[in-house]
């Protein structure tokens, strides 16, 4: 696991993922021509728990077509 930086609405704040999960989340930015930080601040809005199991369900849930 490791951990990354990100920047949250301009504020930094740091995130431990799975690799598979990194990559799987820049995967998707890509799709969506978008960022990963822009991704990460959407998954952010909506999230209820913390941000890593916010941003690995939204992976799980993209991966099974539901994003």
């Amino acid at each position: 696991m490791k951990k990354r930086s990100v920047l949250i609405a301009g504020h930094p704040t740091s995130v431990s993922l799975e690799e598979e999960f990194w990559e799987a989340l820049k995967a998707i930015a890509q799709t969506r021509g978008t960022s990963v930080n822009a991704l990460i601040e959407e998954i952010d809005t909506t999230r209820t728990g913390n941000l890593s199991s916010a941003i690995r369900v939204f992976v799980l849930n993209a991966v099974q077509g539901r994003a």
